[in-house]
């Protein structure tokens, strides 16, 4: 990490166990990343659509989620006014009970006076008919005056300039999601999405151009923010 600071201002981090994992490895890690001068973007991994029975079922676990995630927080010394993300990693439109997830997290993580933000896909999907969504935009829609921030996905090129160190670093907006204020452009391993993109390794694994043993695969993004989940 002290390698990688040489390039990066933040880093992504975990008040869950990432998707997959059964720990979480980030845990305790705070106070030795700030003293390497990280920003931070929190992360909550958010549950599948499918696992969410109703628009009651939805609603229970928004609000159980956010009360765990402002706990986690408080306890790595995140305290009031971080903005943390629940991760969805599924996209398109969502259903009642995802919306009512969605909404629940925003509305317990506001009273425990966190700011409430949602990393998830910037891309546009196609559907029957003719018409497109965009996950961001789906959410959004749902949440009425509810203050949120939007963590976006797009690896498409363009608008992503791929799996490079831009001369010119792009900003959150470009990602074709105006309210953004974070962008992923780049996905380890290379995404379908991705196929007209550069700068990828043989293994479709982007890398840091300081890493030339090419040991950390990674996942970039840019911000409006050095810090991006920091109180405003």
């Amino acid at each position: 990490m002290a390698t990688l600071r040489k390039q990066f201002a933040f880093v992504g981090f975990w008040l869950s166990p990432p998707p997959g994992e059964k720990t979480n490895n980030w845990t305790g890690k705070r106070q030795n990343l700030a003293t390497q001068g990280y920003g931070f973007v929190l992360l909550y991994l958010g549950r599948p659509e499918g696992s969410l029975k109703n628009a009651q079922a939805g609603s229970s676990a928004g609000e159980a989620d956010a009360k765990r995630a402002a706990e986690f927080a408080k306890k790595e010394g995140f305290g009031e006014g971080w903005t943390i993300f629940l991760d969805i990693e599924e996209g398109g439109r969502f259903n009642d009970a995802g919306h009512a997830y969605f909404r629940a997290w925003a509305e317990s993580l506001t009273r425990e006076r966190y700011r409430p933000g949602f990393y998830c896909s910037g891309m546009a999907i196609h559907e029957e008919g003719g018409t497109t969504i965009i996950s961001a935009d789906d959410i959004r829609a749902h949440l009425g005056k509810i203050d949120a921030a939007f963590w976006v996905v797009n690896d498409t090129c363009p608008p992503s300039p791929g799996c490079v160190n831009p001369k010119e670093v792009p900003v959150a907006a470009m990602s074709g999601v105006a309210y953004a204020t974070v962008w992923q452009i780049t996905r380890s391993p290379k995404e379908s999405t991705a196929k007209h993109c550069g700068g990828y390794a043989k293994d479709k694994s982007c890398y840091a151009a300081i890493d030339t043993a090419k040991k950390w695969f990674l996942d970039l993004d840019v911000a409006s923010s050095a810090n991006p989940s920091a109180p405003k």
